[in-house]
């Protein structure tokens, strides 16, 4: 496995030892998910994009989103709008409530968040961009970070316009998606435009964006000589991918999870969701996890049309248990 040419980051006061990034992604990177990366090796750990509007902050999806006493480790929350007087009281409300760190989301290309001015939506207006920036960072004592793509379309990419006014404001870290708005999660990702944005930052750059193997960090790292790597979709279903990742940071043996590693993994999961959820909740919710987690195993399909007749957490348990004590092989050939 080849080296990764990677040191420890600061973001503000705190220090990132690995910095191999779990990317926040809505629906997916909640408290479980987040404390489960972390187990393997995620040095830091972004929540799921937390709406400006305090007042739907009572909703259950949102209280779910808030910043969480109870994570090991920082707690970052990421939150999303068009409103500089907003975001400045929302970053507020949550550095009071125990964030760590406030990630400010221009990068999300969702049709609902876009159609609002927010997300990567604001890269097609960066006076805006810019108030909303100073007035986070005005707001609170903690780190700013914040999450852009490469630009609008690909006949304008002001990413790097963008990351200049960031630095200016006193953003503290930049985490670049290889892609425009208008791409959504479609092509390839390019990382010509991260190169440009690092090569002009002094802050720490994280380039984000098809990385899914330590062989294509290698190659991103080389070409774009940024300071560390988040992981996105690449983690749906291998939370593990960080022990490879840590390995390679350090120098260690490559990091191998059997299927009786990935079993327990998936046990785990189901657990914490429960405990945080509730098992009604955590019931539907674990579905979409394991349809993850079975992609590429042998018998994939029908292990997952099992799992997903289970109506109680017990059940989730007893028929995962069951399916591997009859195909320890499962996953042989991921």
């Amino acid at each position: 496995m080849p080296r990764l040419p990677l040191s420890a980051l600061s973001v503000g006061r705190h220090r990132i030892p690995l910095p191999v990034l779990l990317a926040p992604m809505a629906g997916v990177t909640d408290l479980p998910f987040r404390q489960l990366c972390r187990s393997y090796g995620a040095g830091y750990a972004v929540g799921e994009m937390l709406s400006s509007r305090q007042e739907l902050w009572a909703t259950h999806k949102s209280q779910h989103r808030l910043a969480q006493t109870q994570e090991s480790g920082l707690r970052i929350v990421q939150i999303v709008g068009h409103d500089p007087a907003m975001m400045a009281a929302a970053a507020r409300a949550q550095m009071e409530q125990g964030a760590d760190v406030i990630d400010i989301n221009m990068g999300c290309p969702a049709k609902k968040v876009c159609q609002r001015l927010a997300g990567s939506a604001l890269m097609q207006d960066l006076p805006l961009a810019r108030r909303i920036l100073t007035a986070v960072v005005a707001a609170v004592t903690v780190p700013v970070t914040l999450k852009i793509r490469t630009g609008p379309t690909r006949e304008q990419r002001n990413g790097p316009e963008l990351a200049r006014i960031a630095e200016d404001v006193g953003i503290a870290m930049l985490c670049v998606h290889g892609r425009t708005r208008a791409d959504r999660f479609l092509g390839a990702a390019e990382y010509d435009t991260i190169a440009t944005i690092k090569q002009q930052s002094t802050i720490p750059v994280i380039a984000n964006g098809d990385i899914d193997s330590v062989d294509k960090a290698q190659r991103v790292l080389a070409h774009t000589g940024v300071d560390g790597i988040m992981l996105g979709r690449a983690a749906l279903g291998r939370p593990w991918i960080f022990a490879e990742f840590a390995a390679a940071v350090l120098g260690d043996a490559p990091a191998r999870i059997d299927g009786h590693g990935r079993m327990a993994c998936m046990l785990g999961h189901l657990q914490a969701l429960q405990r945080h959820y509730g098992e009604e909740a955590a019931v539907m919710l674990a579905r979409k996890h394991i349809a993850w987690y079975a992609r590429g195993m042998l018998g994939g399909a029908g292990f997952c049309k099992g799992f997903h007749a289970q109506t109680q957490a017990a059940g989730q348990a007893a028929y995962l248990t069951r399916f591997f004590a009859h195909h320890p092989d499962a996953f042989a050939n991921v």
